[in-house]
């Protein structure tokens, strides 16, 4: 094994979103280094089972209503009364 060319391995304190904090051994930082955890598994809906469904600005309105879905049709269909799409022209402006 090649000497020098490992990371150094030392230990670290890392701190929990809720104030908890445990020591652990990392290449990450500094001996003695402290990470600051923005997610971690008190907190996060993958490990709490919590689900957050969050519609911000309406997407998903606005994305049903650009493409016409309802929860009646199978995917890549329009209702029967949809126009066709309009391709603005090359350099054309968006509208807002």
């Amino acid at each position: 094994m090649k000497e020098k060319i490992h990371p150094d391995y030392h230990k670290i304190t890392v701190v929990m979103t809720d104030g908890t904090s445990f020591e652990t051994k990392s290449t990450w930082g500094k001996e003695g280094a402290s990470m600051r955890l923005d997610i971690d598994p008190k907190t996060h809906p993958a490990w709490t089972g919590v689900r957050q469904s969050i519609d911000r600005g309406g997407r998903v309105q606005r994305f049903k209503d650009r493409f016409g879905m309802t929860s009646n049709m199978g995917a890549g269909t329009k209702p029967s009364g949809a126009k066709p799409e309009e391709t603005p022209a090359k350099g054309a402006a968006k509208k807002k």
